[in-house]
């Protein structure tokens, strides 16, 4: 291992405000909102607040197959949270979500408005809500919820741990890019192991695992996020990669991942959906955009 500055932690912590890296100006300590801003609603039942992040991918692909199944009252509508923005710390997301991240939903297709946040327990509220995606015998629903939540687990480590340090922290740090590496060079054989013998991650039925691990893992195979295809060699998860394609070939899916996308191939990129015509729009302006 290379010579690095030696560190000692203080025995009180301080925050650094400049130490961050890209993210430095939005991530702080503390929790609540930090300016006023109501979220808008539409005319649809369903109300999300999102970005096309692997998070917001998992709920935009669960709604859009919600309607391709002919589910009318999966009928959304998506709005555009910047999180490098800040709009999550406005007053109305943090009321939608008060751990300030995207996604939030705000289901109100009954008299009370229920919200619901963290995108595996919106996965499960829409999965209950409509009888789709979500196994019914004991032993594939068992199976369909331990590998939903082994993805919410292990997302800490694919994107705070090595997204952080390998793609985004202002220096290169070889101990933790390595350690975190190891971590999901280990997740993704964890998968490909798994896939060997199961067409999906429930068995022979598509559920809400697959949408919540493909929205990470199968981004990560195709090289959509942290661009670390080669250095993690991902080709060699030739199961895993059978089934990304798998998913991937889907119009719903397809169709989800474009939604609250503010970055890449212009075409691709649908800021805010509102009715199934959207996606037949002619694509934003790019320069009007930030992502």
């Amino acid at each position: 291992m290379s010579d690095t500055p030696s560190y000692t932690p203080p025995k009180i912590w301080i925050w650094n405000k400049n130490n961050g890296g890209k993210f430095a100006n939005i991530n702080r300590p503390v929790a609540g909102a930090t300016h006023d801003k109501e979220l808008p609603v539409g005319e649809h039942p369903l109300q999300l607040y999102s970005l096309g992040t692997p998070n917001g991918v998992k709920v935009t692909v669960m709604l859009e197959e919600l309607l391709a199944l002919g589910h009318r009252g999966a009928e959304y509508d998506a709005w555009l949270v910047n999180i490098q923005e800040g709009d999550q710390f406005g007053h109305g997301f943090v009321l939608a979500n008060p751990n300030s991240k995207i996604p939030a939903l705000v289901d109100r297709s009954g008299p009370t408005p229920i919200r619901v946040f963290e995108s595996g327990a919106i996965l499960v509220h829409l999965a209950e809500k409509f009888g789709a995606f979500m196994p019914t015998t004991a032993t594939a629903r068992a199976e369909c919820w331990s590998w939903l939540f082994w993805q919410m687990g292990s997302a800490p480590y694919l994107g705070g741990g090595f997204g952080h340090f390998y793609a985004y922290a202002p220096i290169k740090i070889e101990y933790a890019i390595d350690r975190f590496a190891m971590e999901v060079k280990r997740q993704l054989d964890v998968l490909n192991r798994h896939l060997a013998d199961h067409q999906y991650m429930a068995g022979d039925e598509y559920s809400i695992a697959d949408i919540a691990i493909w929205s990470w893992y199968g981004a990560l195979v195709k090289n959509l996020i942290y661009d670390a295809a080669e250095f993690l060699q991902v080709q060699d998860y030739t199961h895993v990669q059978r089934w990304t394609d798998a998913i991937a070939a889907r119009p719903a899916v397809q169709r989800g991942r474009r939604v609250n996308l503010v970055w890449g191939d212009a075409a691709s990129q649908m800021p805010e959906r509102h009715a199934a015509s959207d996606f037949d729009a002619p694509p934003p302006d790019s320069s009007t955009l930030s992502g």
